[in-house]
């Protein structure tokens, strides 16, 4: 399988900038990358003749033409890693097998109590500053792979994931999800509430959470 750090750079950003935002049209992926719609048009076609991408559906405007979009295939999204899924599901599996399904939940919470403490000792503490604590845990969710981005909004922020590393894994276990929630939720405890916006396993395009400070909390 190609890896994205393998296609050409300008192929590469194309590629992130519809993994990241989803659907473009030539014309919005030009701007943003600060390209001519001719040279995209090439390198999108080019992409779409490895498979990587293809014609969404059109756009469709008040005025003029409809506009046509481009979206990842699903051997495009298949460029960005998915955390050894194979590996993943078969050890998930057995380990339901041997444990139960009891067992399993307690395995995974055990893992999520580790990764708390350790979110704990990177990310500052939300009662010093709750815009640097998302700072830090966007880049530090970005870094395990689900290419994160942190939006201001008039009540809060939108943390969102723009990939899921894991998942194949949370596909056959829901419980990774779960625990998921719950890591955010323990680190933020007292400084900020949350809730699910946009979740992959429902068919949405990505995973997206909203996060509203308690009281003054900044």
């Amino acid at each position: 399988m190609t890896d994205l750090a393998l296609l050409p750079k300008t192929q590469a950003q194309l590629v992130s900038r519809l993994k990241s935002r989803g659907p473009q049209s030539i014309k919005i992926l030009a701007g943003q990358l600060e390209l001519t719609t001719m040279g995209v048009r090439q390198h999108l076609t080019q992409l779409q003749g490895k498979g990587f991408v293809k014609h969404a559906q059109l756009s469709h405007q008040t005025r003029g033409r409809p506009v046509t979009l481009w979206k990842l295939t699903e051997q495009g999204h298949s460029l960005f890693t998915d955390g050894h899924a194979r590996i993943a599901v078969a050890l998930i599996t057995e380990a339901s097998k041997t444990f139960g399904d009891a067992g399993l939940r307690q395995l995974i919470d055990n893992e999520n109590a580790a990764m708390l403490a350790s979110y704990r000792a990177e990310i500052p503490d939300p009662q010093l500053s709750l815009s640097d604590t998302l700072e830090a845990l966007c880049a530090k969710r970005t870094a395990e792979g689900f290419l994160a981005e942190l939006r201001l909004t008039p009540t809060g922020w939108l943390l969102i994931e723009n990939h899921c590393p894991i998942f194949a894994a949370a596909s056959s276990c829901s419980a990774l999800c779960a625990a998921e929630f719950s890591l955010f939720e323990k680190l933020l405890e007292g400084h900020a509430t949350i809730e699910r916006s946009d979740y992959l396993l429902d068919g949405a395009r990505r995973c997206a959470y909203r996060i509203q400070p308690v009281g003054s909390q900044q």
